[in-house]
């Protein structure tokens, strides 16, 4: 006695030829749902600051690097020329590494000061130089080619009781301070080879 199978049908040719059945079409709809899975498949810290970083990035000219960045130093420099760009003064002095409320203050200021001086800059071609070894801590140039511009940053990081998270030293309340550069810094990017003068 022969054993009979059901049909079966081709891939890619449902009920009149709609593709309803693993073909292109298929693949095509199912992008979306691939997508929202990627994006949804971790914990929902970890989303969270995937996808606004994501934004960021796709929102904002891309940051040229010279020199000896880390994975934090990379990433606090990035959000300091981005909220400077978007001129969000509150988001850019909760990049302060200091605590209180005298530092709170300090680092607001310094917020207003460096938006007001480096705005238009920011929101153009940067390139940031990232000066020595930054384990512990570490100076960054900003050249803003758009303006001309030289920005002199210090960052480094502080814990957080679970993590250490990546800070900027925000002190300069006094707009001629925020916009002075230091007398050693090259006009271009890495004719020091990245080593601090000392």
């Amino acid at each position: 006695m022969a054993t009979r199978f059901p049909a079966v049908r081709r891939r890619g040719t449902g009920p009149r030829g709609r593709g309803t059945y693993g073909g292109p079409r298929t693949a095509l709809a199912a992008a979306p749902a691939c997508a929202v899975l990627l994006l949804t498949g971790c914990s929902a810290d970890y989303d969270a600051d995937d996808v606004r970083y994501a934004g960021d990035y796709s929102s904002h000219p891309p940051l040229a690097v010279v020199g000896y960045p880390s994975t934090g130093t990379l990433g606090i420099t990035q959000q300091v020329v981005w909220r400077i760009a978007d001129g969000k003064a509150d988001a850019l002095a909760a990049l302060t590494d200091d605590e209180g409320a005298e530092a709170e203050a300090a680092a607001g200021k310094t917020a207003e000061n460096w938006i007001a001086a480096f705005r238009k800059g920011a929101g153009g071609q940067v390139t940031a130089e990232f000066y020595d070894e930054g384990s512990y801590r570490q100076m960054v140039v900003l050249y803003l080619h758009d303006t001309g511009q030289i920005k002199a940053i210090n960052v480094r990081p502080t814990s957080t009781g679970t993590k250490d998270i990546w800070r900027v030293s925000m002190k300069e309340t006094d707009p001629a301070e925020a916009t002075a550069v230091l007398p050693w810094l090259p006009k271009k990017p890495g004719e020091l080879g990245s080593t601090t003068v000392r």
